[in-house]
């Protein structure tokens, strides 16, 4: 077992041992009924918490198929523990209420199974779940901007190594069925732009439009056509550099002066316009790939 599953399992101990330490001062459910017999309770409940945790992990490992995995940055753990809280909390809360009505609805009618029961328990776990998600963001928070930048940092290695070694005109030269590169997009009227493709800065989605910003004499220009992003994906698909990183951008990577992250969102610094182009979560993997 390596040091990241140890810690894994390490941290779900402590926040089941953190909820079930606030159902011991709180005493929902109708524990103070129970006396002595209200600490085997809670064993029992913290026993629940470990199982609901350990079936959680294999719903996201072979059912949303998101292993654990520590190398696929910092984006992608932040992802798989929200997924993860979303499926544990509801998960956690129907066997606490299984337990308190087989277990605990001899001495508290309250305990018996409804939905309202349901609903109790959901908002309790819900409510301690997010206090110890903040307690964990808060403990992590150094380690996970150190991995920020450093995922950043290589990222923009790779990117200049591999506009420096030329691949990005060997991908033209390859991909194009268009003599020099030259390309015409075309809107559903009459519009079009003529440009050659490694010109091309990025395409937006603006509405029924389109926007292209291209360069001319090393200024930026932007030009709007009717048409959709499908279509000029459909277009552009020849060119392996020109890559959709959001849903409402497309984006020549041959013309990407870096890539800059912070906690919220990944996005590229385009080179003469220096506009910021977003990249989706569900896109950053697929980035990676290409840069790799």
């Amino acid at each position: 077992m390596d040091k990241g599953h140890k810690e894994t399992i390490s941290i779900r101990f402590v926040s089941c041992a953190f909820i079930v330490l606030a159902l011991a001062i709180f005493k929902p459910f109708g524990l103070e009924v129970w006396q002595w017999q209200a600490y085997i309770h809670l064993l029992s409940i913290f026993a629940l918490g470990l199982f609901s945790c350990l079936l959680t992990e294999i719903i996201l490992r072979y059912v949303v198929r998101m292993p654990r995995r520590y190398d696929r940055g910092v984006s992608y753990i932040i992802s798989r523990n929200l997924r993860f809280q979303c499926i544990n909390t509801p998960l956690v809360s129907l066997l606490i209420c299984l337990y308190r009505h087989f277990a605990m609805s001899e001495l508290v009618e309250g305990n018996k199974l409804s939905l309202s029961n349901y609903l109790e328990t959901l908002v309790i776990i819900a409510f301690l779940s997010f206090a110890i998600g903040l307690y964990w963001r808060f403990k992590f928070r150094s380690r996970y901007l150190a991995a920020e930048l450093e995922e950043t940092r290589q990222l923009n290695e790779q990117l200049k190594k591999l506009q420096d070694s030329g691949q990005y005109s060997k991908i033209i030269e390859e991909g194009s069925t268009l003599q020099d590169s030259q390309i015409t997009l075309e809107g559903t009227t009459n519009e079009h732009v003529c440009l050659n493709i490694s010109d091309l800065l990025y395409i937006e989605a603006v509405g029924n439009y389109v926007k292209v910003c291209q360069l001319q004499d090393n200024v930026a220009y932007t030009h709007m056509l009717r048409t959709t992003m499908k279509q000029m994906e459909d277009t552009l698909q020849a060119y392996a550099m020109i890559v959709r990183c959001h849903r409402a951008f497309m984006v020549n990577l041959g013309q990407v002066e870096q890539i800059s992250s912070n906690s919220r969102a990944m996005q590229l610094v385009m080179r003469h316009s220096h506009d910021a182009i977003p990249v989706s979560r569900s896109n950053i993997n697929k980035l990676k790939e290409l840069l790799g």
